[in-house]
């Protein structure tokens, strides 16, 4: 399996180069040659899997350069009992949704469900080539924290996160800050995420200095991540049709509903349809900050500036500029890069590109729908849900299960991806419910944590500054 580049520069990697490489040689983002296929035979034969197992089957298909008892270990390295408390649960809440719990992780959100695995392979890539690695990050919340966890304290790599100052829930922050790990480096920049992630980009696509400080990525921008996902839509479905007769299961339809900022975790979804999993709808939830919503209903896509990007309380999502559109774009034109460097070029002088003509493609022949929950609408699904089944659900989540209650149909359960523990986002809990939620004594011990954090303006030399003196070599 080899992978290539949207914007189709550079040579064609292998799934440890692209792990190391992160944005392609182009500015473009690395996606398979051809999406690996699972018959429903072989579907069927991994209902019995561990979930490190049922990883290192559809990761099997991905990284193909890792031999298989290496990428078993690295599987059950990563999910194992002590990371992960229980083995992700499908909880139903009514009405034909059911939630699949993500959240079980060290930080209590579904990255860890990417970012563990990742850790344990950019480890093992790194061993096997004596290199080093400065990750390059930016994060609206959660991915920051979960990257951190993952990789704190490991030799051949550094992080350099960044986030936006006074966008994140002070439990966000905390995870983040109060890590003391020498290889850790968090950076707030004056801005909001699509600030950090800009500058993420900017280096990135300095060819000359990405190289002299080795430079890498954990955002969805590595494909590792996308692959990782993958998987749990697999074990969602399998969960989804135990009950389902034997003789039925073969193409019975589920839908998934996946609160959307950057359009990583849903194109892991739309990966794993056009793998063969057996997916209706995938359904993008959107907080105020709704261009991809837009994108979906009217085919224009018109991200905001930093100015109109709001803060909202699903902070994860406030988010303008999805760089994970590229790769379902690269799809929408047949694969075809010179108009994916069309579209981005179009971005570039006017802010926005059309694929009105393209509209009626989005759901009938890639299964994407959409909608947009505002705040009232979360505090409303929070006490909706709790109040029917004294689950509490994160405003995140809350966004998902508020747009997948549009797109329910009879027959075809509903399955909304949680995003994180509504420990994380207290404040919202308690303005939705009216109590606050017990805290363990781990966790006001990480609240009550000294923090270190470097605070810059939104500028490109003062963040490269800090790369160069403090990067691994």
């Amino acid at each position: 399996m080899q992978y290539i580049s949207t914007r189709g520069g550079g040579e064609p990697k292998t799934y440890s180069e692209a792990l190391l490489e992160g944005l392609a040689i182009d500015g473009g983002l690395l996606v398979p040659e051809r999406l690996p296929v699972v018959d429903a035979a072989t579907l069927e034969s991994w209902r019995g899997l561990g979930y490190a197992e049922l990883a290192t089957e559809v990761l099997g298909l991905f990284a193909t350069d890792i031999p298989r008892d290496d990428l078993a270990a690295l599987c059950a390295a990563a999910y194992s009992p002590e990371v992960f408390a229980a083995p992700v649960p499908l909880t139903p809440i009514g009405d034909g949704i059911s939630l699949v719990g993500l959240s079980e992780g060290p930080t209590l959100a579904f990255k860890d469900m990417a970012m563990q695995f990742l850790g344990q392979a950019l480890e093992y890539a790194l061993e096997r080539t004596g290199g080093v690695l400065n990750i390059v990050g930016a994060t609206s919340g959660d991915t920051g924290s979960a990257a951190e966890h993952a990789l704190r304290g490991k030799d051949r790599i550094s992080v350099f996160m960044l986030s936006p100052q006074g966008r994140m829930s002070a439990f966000q922050r905390a995870q983040m800050y109060s890590l003391q790990d020498a290889n850790v480096h968090n950076i707030a920049v004056d801005g909001v995420f699509d600030d950090c992630q800009n500058l993420v980009k900017d280096l990135a696509g300095d060819l000359d200095f990405k190289n002299a400080q080795h430079l890498g990525a954990v955002n969805s921008i590595n494909l590792a991540r996308i692959t990782a996902q993958v998987v749990y839509y697999f074990w969602a479905w399998l969960r989804a049709t135990d009950a389902v007769a034997p003789s039925e299961r073969a193409g019975f339809e589920v839908s998934f509903a996946v609160p959307s900022g950057n359009f990583g975790n849903i194109l892991s979804g739309f990966f794993a349809r056009g793998m063969g999993l057996p997916i209706r709808r995938l359904v993008l939830a959107a907080n105020e900050n709704n261009v991809l919503d837009e994108f979906f209903r009217t085919g224009v896509y018109r991200p905001r500036s930093a100015a109109q990007t709001l803060a909202t309380s699903s902070p994860s999502m406030d988010i303008s500029k999805a760089s994970n559109l590229e790769r379902f774009i690269y799809d929408l034109v047949g694969r075809d890069a010179e108009r994916v460097r069309a579209a981005w070029s179009d971005l570039a002088s006017s802010g926005s590109f059309d694929f009105t003509a393209d509209l009626d493609r989005f759901a009938d022949e890639f299964g994407i729908v959409s909608g947009t929950s505002t705040h009232a609408d979360r505090l409303a699904t929070i006490r909706a849900v709790h109040e029917k089944t004294g689950t509490i659900i994160d405003p995140h989540t809350a966004d998902g299960v508020k747009v997948a209650r549009e797109f329910v149909e009879d027959g075809v359960p509903m399955l909304v991806l949680e995003t994180a523990k509504p420990e994380k986002f207290g404040e919202t809990i308690t303005e939705a419910l009216g109590i606050e939620l017990p805290l363990s004594a781990e966790l006001q011990a990480l609240l009550a944590a000294p923090q270190r954090v470097t605070e810059i303006p939104n500028d490109e030399a003062v963040l490269r500054e800090i790369i160069e003196t403090s990067a691994l070599h």
